[in-house]
């Protein structure tokens, strides 16, 4: 067992199998050494998203559970970086992740809730896991859920 799938089970998480597209795109691509993951929702390991997860920050969903929210993107992200290099170890750096809140026009606390799935990426990488970040707000994401998160990892 690799580093990284060592400090997942130092956290307490198992890999999910990854998501199926549900639309005209692929999971991730591969270009070079940068593997970029498609926009991963909070489903959990049934592959269904749990009502606490679903609708808007600052409204039907807490703070907290759009930080969880966040961290299961971040799961569902690793399983599909591993679908792609077979090796959480081939891992260089997280590059960059890109975070996408459904909340309310006033909820402006959307950092503190990306937080839940960068957190996870330096748990997991340490300081290869330090990575650029953009967070934003929307209206609506797919199936209601309250985060979707994309990544960018450069890998051996």
């Amino acid at each position: 067992m690799g580093a990284a799938e060592q400090r997942l089970a130092e956290l307490g998480i198992v890999l999910p199998s990854p998501a199926a597209p549900v639309a005209n795109y692929v999971p991730f691509v591969r270009t070079g050494q940068l593997v970029v993951i498609s926009g991963q929702l909070c489903l959990g390991q049934d592959g269904t998203i749990a009502d606490r997860h679903k609708g808007k920050l600052g409204a039907e969903v807490s703070p907290e559970a759009g930080q969880e929210a966040a961290r299961l993107c971040a799961i569902n992200v690793l399983a599909q970086l591993r679908a792609a290099v077979g090796d959480l170890d081939q891992v260089v750096r997280c590059v960059r992740l890109g975070g996408f809140i459904n909340a309310e026009p006033t909820f402006a606390a959307l950092a503190p809730v990306m937080n839940g799935a960068s957190d996870l990426m330096v748990a997991v990488f340490g300081d290869k896991g330090r990575h650029a970040r953009s967070t934003i707000g929307v209206a609506e994401l797919p199936l209601d859920a309250a985060v979707e998160v994309e990544a960018m990892f450069e890998v051996r």
